[in-house]
């Protein structure tokens, strides 16, 4: 008798084969490209025509090589020519803890829908608190993405510091929140989405090093108070994403506390440097903050999206969203750390706690420190090859694994240098062996390098160089 198509769906036979056939093909993956054996870090296609393919592939493609497409059809984080956006490399070990949390499906809204998740979330945010330096009063969850946490942040400092409730009652008068014009956009769009309109999001400009610029806070605060905008949270960038500098903490933090602002720290690529023995001071002050965020899957190796929001204050953790579900969630008197949906915006998220706790009783925190700091010093050694580079310079010196950089030629203009640099960098894409970004800072067009994997290396830094000097004189259509 011919099995039903739900039988042959949650055949345990058939996913044995077929997983045991994805993680050869998945370890030969690595193999491959960890090594560099393979000359693409990306396989560049136009949108419509990957569109157009995908389309046609659901009709006619043959089933056995569907994960075999998507592999090869894609970017691939774990060549060392890779060093484009802040995604890391994951440690292979949590694809395995991905396919658990895919499988069992806990969604991790009450205790009784993630129990073993639930109570491991907490052991790795009590962690990663204790390694910020706050005590046992501060708490913390994990959530689905840098950009969500943050608003959950400022979600909590506007509930923290506001004599009225906005919950409630919504806004009774203009807000508003100070960050550094360098900082992420989820902040200004978090500030968005909560109503504080342009007016209420305070860009604090940089100075020449791209930090904010700490003498300009007093008076950018007296200006808001004069206009009646309500201040409540400042925020510190650790480090900021197009540069990859750090804001003072410590002086946005005494500024703070000054005023009795709420600090958050915007830690999502940088925050992991607490871990690190040898780049620990580039967040000196970063105990001070009240709130802190930091992404897994940028600079610790784990799987998108898997984000840390630590509270110096506990009770701020579990306050921020006052509603009530009585079909799920009931009134406890203790605290109730293990029903995640009172905490977090999602209700539903998945096991992302079992990545970070098998990395951490495989491995031990020393693997955090090994990644970030041989990142750190990998971005700073590509520092010091463009800084003795004749036909290159930098934007600003690198502090962290980013590295802003161009061509440039005292020959020609501004206008036509963006237009080389951006021609350079579309040039890589299409061809495809290496993989980096672009930004532009102060109307200059800049190449962007972030170095996320450990096995890049000053050979292939050189050689990138070289590919592009080589492309120059294709000018003003470089190309291989």
């Amino acid at each position: 008798m011919e099995k039903s198509l739900l039988q042959k769906a949650y055949s345990s036979e058939d996913f044995r084969m077929r997983g045991h056939q994805l993680i050869d093909e998945l370890a030969k993956h690595l193999d491959d490209k960890l090594q560099a054996n393979s000359p693409n870090a990306i396989h560049w296609n136009e949108p419509e025509d990957e569109l157009r393919f995908w389309k046609e592939f659901l009709e006619t493609g043959k089933e056995e090589t569907l994960f075999s497409e998507i592999t090869r059809r894609t970017t691939y984080v774990h060549h060392p020519h890779y060093i484009g956006h802040q995604v890391s490399p994951t440690a292979p070990i949590t694809a395995l803890t991905g396919t658990i949390s895919s499988l069992l499906n806990n969604g991790m809204a009450v205790y009784e829908m993630g129990m073993a998740p639930s109570a491991i979330e907490r052991v790795v945010t009590d962690m990663l608190c204790k390694q910020i330096g706050y005590n046992t009063d501060s708490r913390g969850f994990l959530t689905s993405g840098g950009t969500l946490a943050n608003l959950t942040a400022l979600l909590a400092a506007r509930k923290a510091k506001l004599d009225h409730d906005v919950w409630t009652e919504g806004h009774t008068k203009p807000l508003g929140i100070m960050v550094s014009s360098e900082a992420h956009y989820c902040v200004d769009r978090a500030a968005r989405i909560m109503g504080l309109g342009e007016r209420g999001i305070v860009k604090i400009p940089v100075t020449a090093g791209y930090a904010m610029d700490i003498s300009l806070l007093e008076a950018r605060f007296e200006e808001c108070t004069a206009k009646g905008i309500e201040i409540f949270a400042i925020i510190g960038s650790a480090p900021s994403t197009a540069t990859g500098v750090y804001d003072d903490l410590e002086a946005i933090g005494q500024f703070a506390k000054t005023h009795q602002l709420w600090f958050h720290i915007d830690g999502a690529h940088g925050g992991a440097a607490i871990f690190s023995e040898k780049y620990r001071y580039t967040v000196a002050g970063i105990d001070q903050a009240d709130s802190v965020v930091i992404d897994g899957h940028k600079m610790m190796m784990l799987p998108t999206i898997t984000t840390a929001l630590l509270m110096k204050d506990g009770a701020n953790a579990s306050s921020t969203f006052s509603q009530k579900a009585d079909y799920l969630l009931t009134q406890e008197d203790h605290e109730d750390w293990y029903n995640s949906g009172k905490r977090t915006f999602e209700c539903t998220k998945n096991m992302m706690s079992i990545h970070w706790y098998t990395m951490l009783k495989v491995y031990g925190k020393g693997i955090f420190d090994e990644f970030v700091t041989h990142l750190y010093d990998m971005g700073h050694l590509f520092g010091d090859i463009i800084e003795k580079h004749p036909d290159f310079e930098l934007a600003v010196r690198p502090v962290s694994n980013i590295v802003c950089f161009r061509y440039t030629n005292h020959a020609l203009d501004l206008a036509s240098l963006n237009h080389l640099n951006a021609g350079l960098r579309r040039a890589l894409l299409e061809e495809g062996e290496y993989y980096i970004v672009q930004t532009k800072l102060r109307g200059v067009h800049y190449l962007r390098v972030t170095v996320m994997n450990p096995f890049t290396t000053e050979a292939h830094f050189r050689k990138l160089l070289d590919k592009l000097k080589g492309w120059v004189f294709d000018y003003p259509n470089p190309k291989s």
